[in-house]
């Protein structure tokens, strides 16, 4: 038996009776007046009839768990929705829905309270309007979590929800800002065309990716990225900008070896990533993609330390005046100075293969280097 309305204005009271009988809930186009507050079904002064509630109770609190699927499509809800404790004990109480619950391209007026939801089927929010608070923290959806093309005019919170299967909040907005601090993405997620419009910058310490490998993060960082730039913290969008770049190389290399199912395929293929390896190298390792060029100080020490090395054995270098044993000291005045190809002329390489070959790949390597760190300065400093 289904609970089935079409254009009509229907009681939170009749809604809750009807969660509690176990009835499918079928909404189109209907607005729910009053509190569809599931705190209700407990309260012995509403006197609702709920000899068919599932409920679990333990030393934490209790479950209540919704075997029916719900729907409500386009939808308006003048009041709060709460599927979570009350205010003062949210932890008091967990909801758990069995079958799909899908509130599309419906309008929450009040707040909406899912917190510690346990969603084992399809959450789906597509094209919702949330005009108060909005949380799901500590919820767990098992499937897909749809949230996309959403209107989150007052502050979502996102905190220590996980996400199992995949989380996409395509084109959604936040207003006020959201916060994702601890959640988990199990699956993959898309967060293209995500952006919020204040200057509150989402907040995600800790927040883990399970298919990091696979660069399923690219997105995210992206809409950090941009809600910190708007913002005027460069520092941290420079951050997510490495974050999403590294991001987008896991792709390169995952994502052409995940699609093939022959062991053939996936090694010819990992064979072709190798033309990777500059961007690994060079891009990543020590660009850092212009947001680490403290790397490339680190690497020129390097080089320069190398060369002296070796240009402190005998019969390495030649004074102008003839041949000579430099000391270290002296080595090391020779490497800097032609890695930064300034070259006095007091100073030579001995004219043999090895020590010519030495010097000309320290030259060339100084003025890579100094260039990438002038662009890698340059850039962090004229992000403002």
């Amino acid at each position: 038996m289904a609970f089935q309305r079409e254009k009509q204005n229907v009681s939170a009271s009749d809604l809750l009776q009807a969660l509690a009988d176990g009835e499918e809930i079928k909404l189109n186009q209907c607005v729910i007046t009053g509190q569809l507050d599931i705190n209700r079904l407990f309260e012995k002064d509403e006197k609702f009839q709920t000899e068919n509630l599932i409920v679990q109770q333990d030393q934490d609190g209790k479950t209540l768990s919704l075997a029916q699927s719900i729907v409500f499509d386009k939808c308006t809800f003048e009041e709060n929705v709460v599927f979570s404790g009350p205010w003062t004990e949210p932890e008091s109480m967990m909801v758990e829905f069995k079958s799909d619950v899908v509130f599309n391209s419906s309008v929450f007026k009040g707040q909406a309270r899912f917190r510690n939801a346990a969603f084992l089927d399809i959450a789906g929010f597509d094209g919702c309007s949330f005009e108060g608070v909005a949380t799901f923290k500590n919820a767990r959806i098992k499937k897909d979590a749809k949230f996309r093309t959403a209107e989150f005019s007052g502050y979502a919170l996102f905190g220590n929800t996980v996400f199992e299967l995949s989380a996409r909040f395509n084109n959604t907005h936040f207003a006020k800002g959201v916060n994702f601090a601890e959640a988990v993405f199990e699956g993959h997620i898309d967060f293209g065309g995500v952006y919020s419009s204040s200057r509150a910058v989402p907040v995600f310490d800790q927040v883990k990716f399970a298919k990091r490998r696979e660069g399923v993060d690219e997105s995210f960082w992206r809409f950090v990225k941009q809600s910190a730039q708007e913002a005027g913290y460069y520092q941290l969008a420079g951050e997510c900008f490495y974050n999403e770049r590294c991001a987008r190389l896991r792709q390169k290399i995952a994502s052409p070896a995940q699609s093939d199912k022959s062991p053939l395929k996936k090694l010819l293929r990992f064979i072709w990533s190798i033309r990777l390896v500059p961007e690994i190298v060079f891009g990543k390792w020590l660009f850092g993609y212009g947001e680490r060029p403290v790397r490339v100080l680190a690497a020129s020490a390097f080089v320069i330390l190398i060369c002296a090395s070796f240009y402190s054995q005998p019969d390495s270098l030649i004074y102008r005046g003839g041949a000579t044993e430099p000391s270290f000291l002296q080595s090391l005045y020779f490497s800097t100075i032609t890695f930064t190809t300034l070259g006095y002329g007091d100073l030579y390489p001995a004219p043999n293969k090895v020590c010519r070959a030495v010097a000309m790949f320290e030259a060339v390597a100084g003025g890579c280097l100094m260039a990438l760190f002038v662009v890698g300065l340059a850039k962090r400093f004229s992000r403002g």
